[in-house]
């Protein structure tokens, strides 16, 4: 059985600034909630984890971003709660999350509550230089079976733009991952058809080999104004990912201390595309396949944020798009990392 989750699916971004956003940015969960089936006890858990989490940032930071983005597992949905801030940073993250620790005059049981509520919990933060907290909220009481990997991903559309033209996509079933990122030409609703199309070839593929995916989406993306695009396949049994890209989406694998680059070649999909060139290297279990659209700096480096890889996927997308954002285009982060095991 495949499990598809995309950049199709809902993705919603609320500036914090004032605790009227943080009453929209409920009232937005409580709807998510909703469409997607949860109960009226599961949405209510919801609305309080977005309230805590903004209600946080506003304490702690002064302001911050929230993501709302559906999460899926064997066809059941779920809601991702990001928070991201660029404040002060946490000295103890252990000792906040008991309750009854607080550094700002109140009960101390806002953090506490966060990890208790959610499904999936997980916090990186470093003293100066901000926190991000990351929840996860399934709409079954009962945790869904997980894939066999874990997907962080964040889009951002250039400001004054309501669609994003960068996407993404991962298909994962039994024997491996599929990975698609997208950025379609320009931006606005024109690039954004043409990152759409190139997703639902991974919705009729989801098990395509990369240069068979690449060439499909060459003649999907024909009728639009094309785009750059990468594909990229993980083994699981022979630990490995075969890579095809065309255009600026930037590409690695991480295993530890080694950060290997999976090479794109020149040209538009749907428009100026030569052969597809497929390339492989080592993704063993733990591993990490980062791709990004060219709205996200190519100078990035994960080894200034200590402990991160160790961390949610969810977290070290929000790094990237926190810290290294051109604001200059659309953007795009998919992190995916091979859960341990091999069963």
């Amino acid at each position: 059985m495949e499990t598809l989750i995309s950049s199709l699916d809902t993705q919603l971004s609320f500036a914090i600034t004032h605790a009227s956003d943080i009453a929209a940015a409920r009232r937005a969960g409580q709807r998510l909630a909703g469409e997607l089936g949860f109960s009226e006890t599961r949405a209510g858990q919801l609305a309080l984890i977005v309230t805590e989490a903004g209600t946080n940032l506003l304490k702690h930071a002064g302001e911050g971003t929230i993501y709302l983005n559906v999460a899926q597992a064997e066809g059941v949905p779920g809601v991702d709660v990001l928070a991201v801030d660029k404040g002060p940073g946490i000295l103890d993250v252990d000792a906040c999350l008991r309750d009854g620790m607080s550094t700002a005059g109140t009960a101390g049981t806002g953090l506490g509550a966060l990890r208790r509520l959610s499904n999936e919990f997980d916090v990186y933060s470093r003293p100066g230089d901000g926190a991000l907290f990351f929840m996860r909220l399934w709409r079954d009481e009962a945790a869904p079976e997980l894939c066999r990997v874990e997907v962080g991903a964040l889009t951002v559309p250039l400001a004054g733009e309501d669609a994003c033209g960068d996407g993404w996509g991962v298909a994962c079933d039994g024997q491996g991952a599929t990975l698609l990122a997208a950025d379609g030409l320009g931006h606005g609703p024109e690039a954004a058809a043409a990152a759409h199309a190139a997703i639902v070839e991974l919705q009729h593929r989801p098990t395509s080999e990369p240069a068979q995916l690449v060439d499909s989406s060459h003649q999907a993306l024909r009728v639009t104004r094309g785009a750059a695009l990468a594909a990229a396949r993980i083994d699981f049994a022979g630990d490995s990912v075969r890579f095809a890209g065309i255009g600026n989406i930037n590409a690695c694998v991480i295993d530890g201390e080694v950060r290997r680059a999976l090479i794109s070649h020149n040209g538009i999909v749907g428009h100026n595309m030569r052969k597809v060139q497929e390339f492989s290297a080592p993704c063993p279990a733990g591993a990490i396949v980062v791709m990004h659209s060219d709205g996200i700096q190519t100078q990035w480096d994960l080894d200034k944020y200590p402990g991160l890889l160790g961390h949610s996927p969810a977290l070290i997308a929000a790094v990237l798009m926190r810290d290294y954002i051109r604001r200059r285009d659309d953007a795009m982060v998919l992190v995916v990392r091979r859960r341990e095991g091999r069963a």
